[in-house]
């Protein structure tokens, strides 16, 4: 069974920066496409951004490009997500995920999922 936990959510100011990690347990981490995910109260879950295999190429989404970095760590079986000038906006509930094969912006295409943690930006 795949199991996913995310970590490194919490409280910061607007313009702070925080770093979340999602570790998998197994030892197949390197074959997967992981992504992040969030998602804040009433809204849908959004796309954050992904990362391919090998960690050489990320796709991210309008919201946060050239404010957040993903990268991986493929023999520590950990994915991070290094989030820089934060805004309010970006107060959500933050997933993890994975797929096989290539990514995709839809959360219908990830099968896997950790349990989420939260990051609040403060005004």
């Amino acid at each position: 069974q795949v199991q996913l936990v995310e970590s490194g959510g919490g409280l910061v100011q607007t313009g702070g920066s925080l770093r979340l990690s999602c570790g998998r347990s197994g030892r197949t981490f390197s074959f997967y496409t992981m992504a992040w995910f969030r998602q804040a109260p009433g809204k849908e879950r959004e796309f954050v951004g992904a990362i391919n295999t090998s960690g050489s190429s990320a796709d991210y989404g309008d919201a946060v490009k050239g404010r957040f970095i993903i990268s991986r760590d493929n023999a520590k079986n950990t994915m991070y997500l290094q989030m820089n000038s934060l805004k309010p906006e970006d107060t959500a509930v933050y997933y993890c995920a994975l797929r096989p094969g290539g990514w995709t912006r839809s959360p219908e295409g990830y099968s896997y999922w950790g349990q989420g943690t939260q990051v609040t930006v403060s005004s």
